[in-house]
């Protein structure tokens, strides 16, 4: 897929994000798109083929900023703990000021879709493993983390934790402070974590 993307599909994009903010992903339709944006649904499909690819697109876009928005927040000079911490902040931080996200990427409903839109949570998924495995590997080899755990282990615990929290917020209607309540659970992996 290609990264650049025009005005009238960002536009579009940011349309979706509304949408699923309140009628969630089933509410999704290029209908409720047209009528978003005040023109006919033959206008979005000069832009998309379908509902499939804009939800590809809008995940794509996720990832891209996720990437790009993680690698600034990773320093060498930090600890692995300081840096694990402060990736989750940043996470936490992006979701508290972009809510639809966390529809697109809670629903159920996606992980029966079509392949190309699993490939865009895989991706997303696996570029978060990767740094997280990372960051615990360098904290065990300099002593800062337990090596009694399995690192693949580790970043499930940590991963899962963070989408727990993201369901309760979901679940809250967004009106939990997800920064404050998901860096309490960080702090505590973090904690649980640390060689004594």
């Amino acid at each position: 897929m290609k990264t650049a993307i025009s005005n009238r599909q960002a536009e579009i994009i940011a349309a979706s994000g509304r949408i699923l903010m309140e009628k969630g992903i089933k509410g999704l339709t290029t209908k409720c798109l047209a009528d978003e944006m005040n023109f006919s649904e033959s206008a979005i499909y000069r832009h998309f083929k379908n509902k499939d690819d804009i939800i590809i697109l809008l995940l794509h876009e996720l990832g891209t900023s996720t990437e790009a928005r993680l690698k600034t927040v990773i320093s060498k000079t930090k600890t692995p703990e300081e840096n694990i911490r402060a990736i989750f902040k940043s996470q936490f931080t992006f979701f508290q000021e972009n809510p639809h996200y966390v529809i697109a990427i809670l629903s159920e409903s996606l992980l029966d879709s079509s392949d190309a839109i699993k490939n865009e949570l895989f991706k997303i998924m696996q570029f978060i493993t990767k740094i997280l495995t990372h960051e615990i590997e360098l904290g065990k080899k300099h002593g800062h983390f337990i090596k009694e755990i399995q690192t693949t282990e580790l970043v499930h615990i940590i991963v899962g934790s963070f989408r727990l929290c993201m369901f309760k917020w979901k679940l809250s209607n967004f009106k939990l402070d997800i920064e404050k309540e998901g860096l309490k659970i960080i702090d505590s992996i973090l904690l649980l974590l640390k060689n004594k």
